[in-house]
């Protein structure tokens, strides 16, 4: 069994936010604290957890309070309370010294080079520099260490093996910066949600709710983003975010188990595109070769319905299954061929069986049997096994013989 997490981020994700979900689920502060002080900068801040509510909703709120003498900017506001005070900025090399030096758990040590790294790739493609350049007066000094590294920490402690996390809200309107006054999303978080392909969304609240320093925990850790995972459902923990809202500010960091590995393993999902138009004023001679054509496109399956139209007419619906990558050669055979002025397109998600092709002898020659399963190993079980139709028909032609008996000599030589 796998241990699951899921980051639900309808407000939006924040490091102390992601630090407050964990510290919901049960991860005690003084392991936290004991932990980070590996990294020798426990003189900078103080960290401290509390119970609050947003809207009506029990979360825990960490906070992360600097101690530093120099100034420097800061974007990440819905981590953190604002400071009179902030530590010196750093770079990516003296953070990934700091983090090598901690004597942390291996996992927590990996994934918190692993973020800043993702971190530095972002701020300097932004700002088109090297990562190692990359002066982190925005997101890299204390308070982003202790919120990553305290992070992963929790992770580990936690004992997840997979991270999957929601859509993204977009937020809006503008934040302050070390360099004058930034539009939300803030560049940095652009930048990582387009090298992870994040699916994002507005909820209509003009504020930022993704920080750098969320947007790189997210980005880095996460498996996959949308739905949530499949999995037995054992724990939900609340992070508690700064600002109010017009809906609970929190993270909520779902925990569970995959379900059996075989059960999870056995039906592996694939995108698949469904085209479908209703016509009615075409010759049924004409449909037949649209068929041809769109297999010959990339169609995985094409099939007509009988419906009703409009002023009575009877008419058909065509329909195209397809991989995402042959939609557009599909629709230009469908707008080249028949009459219609518009095509319905769909993306859905389909399970698949695994499949294999034997080559089986039968008396009158050679047929291909195709095999479905499911499961790996010896957990493996055959489900469906077919001859391929047009290897029994070539037969049937060439020995004169009904195509059902070839079919059935197939099966029979695969058994």
């Amino acid at each position: 069994m796998k241990k699951l997490a899921y980051l639900e981020c309808p407000t939006g994700i924040a490091g102390d936010m992601c630090l407050g979900a964990i510290v919901d689920l049960g991860l005690p502060i003084e392991y936290l604290n004991e932990q980070l002080k590996g990294l020798r900068i426990h003189s900078e801040y103080r960290l401290w957890a509390q119970k609050v509510h947003r809207k009506g909703q029990e979360a825990t709120k960490v906070h992360v309070d600097l101690t530093g003498e120099s100034d420097r900017g800061t974007v990440d506001h819905h981590d953190h309370n604002h400071h009179s005070h902030h530590p010196p900025a750093r770079h990516l090399p003296e953070i990934e010294q700091l983090i090598l030096n901690a004597s942390l758990p291996p996992k927590a040590e990996e994934w918190s080079l692993a973020v800043f790294r993702q971190l530095a790739l972002a701020e300097g493609a932004v700002h088109g520099i090297e990562p190692q350049k990359v002066h982190f007066h925005e997101v890299g000094a204390t308070d982003a260490i202790v919120d990553i590294v305290g992070t992963c920490l929790g992770l580990d402690w936690l004992g997840i093996d997979q991270l999957y996390c929601s859509a993204m809200p977009t937020g809006g309107g503008t934040v302050k910066a070390a360099h004058g006054r930034l539009p939300v999303p803030v560049p940095a978080v652009l930048k990582l949600w387009e090298l992870r392909q994040v699916p994002i969304y507005s909820n209509g609240i003009d504020k930022e709710l993704v920080t750098p320093t969320g947007a790189a925990i997210a980005t880095t850790l996460a498996t996959g983003f949308g739905s949530p995972p499949a999995m037995t459902l054992q724990k939900v923990g609340n992070g508690a975010g700064t600002a109010d809202l017009p809906i609970p500010n929190l993270l909520r960091l779902w925990l569970g188990e995959s379900h059996d590995p075989v059960i999870e393993e056995a039906f592996p999902t694939e995108k698949i595109s469904v085209l479908e138009t209703q016509i009615d004023d075409l010759s049924p001679q004409a449909i037949g070769y649209v068929f041809e054509c769109l297999f010959e496109a990339g169609a995985v399956d094409v099939f007509t319905s009988a419906i009703g139209m409009k002023k009575s007419r009877p008419g058909i619906l065509l329909t195209v299954i397809c991989p995402p990558a042959q939609v557009s050669a599909c629709q230009r055979v469908i707008f080249r061929e028949t009459t219609t002025l518009g095509i319905r397109q769909l993306t859905q998600e389909r399970s698949i069986l695994q499949r294999e092709i034997y080559w089986v002898q039968t008396a009158y020659g050679k047929v291909r049997v195709k095999v479905a399963s499911q499961g790996m190993g010896e957990h493996q079980e055959i489900i469906n096994v077919q001859p391929e139709y047009e290897d029994c028909a070539l037969l049937a032609r060439k020995h004169g013989i009904p195509w059902r008996i070839i079919h059935q000599m197939a099966l029979s030589s695969w058994k």
